[in-house]
């Protein structure tokens, strides 16, 4: 079995997983006006105003990037369960650890791995 997971285990985290991907995919529809173009007709929008819709845009693309990265972790944890490989470190091989599965499903490495690279 996977990691020590029981299959169970593995449908409640897939479970899990395919929820967390939705929710990431709402969130990306609901901010797409926010990332738009910040139109610069200054006889419409003052400076000022311009300005926090500049910095409101360039935090919205920056969420934007990290939840694509989340969603591309995701994808990846959902393709180790079909294969059978969820559970599994990719960069060690060794089990992960039941706990930090079950704190954030879509973790791919052991926490050895993780920590020598910062993650």
């Amino acid at each position: 079995m996977a990691g020590g997971l029981t299959s169970d285990q593995i449908k409640a985290l897939g479970r899990a997983l395919a929820a967390l991907r939705q929710s990431l995919q709402s969130q990306d529809e609901d901010s797409a006006e926010w990332r738009a173009p910040v139109e610069l007709d200054q006889q419409s929008v003052g400076r000022l105003s311009r300005m926090d819709a500049m910095q409101q845009q360039s935090m919205m693309l920056a969420e934007k990037s990290r939840r694509q990265a989340e969603l591309q972790r995701i994808e990846r944890a959902l393709q180790l369960m079909e294969e059978g490989e969820y559970g599994y470190c990719v960069t060690c091989g060794e089990e992960i650890g039941q706990g930090r599965l079950g704190l954030d499903p879509s973790i791919l490495t052991c926490l050895k791995c993780a920590s020598e690279v910062g993650a």
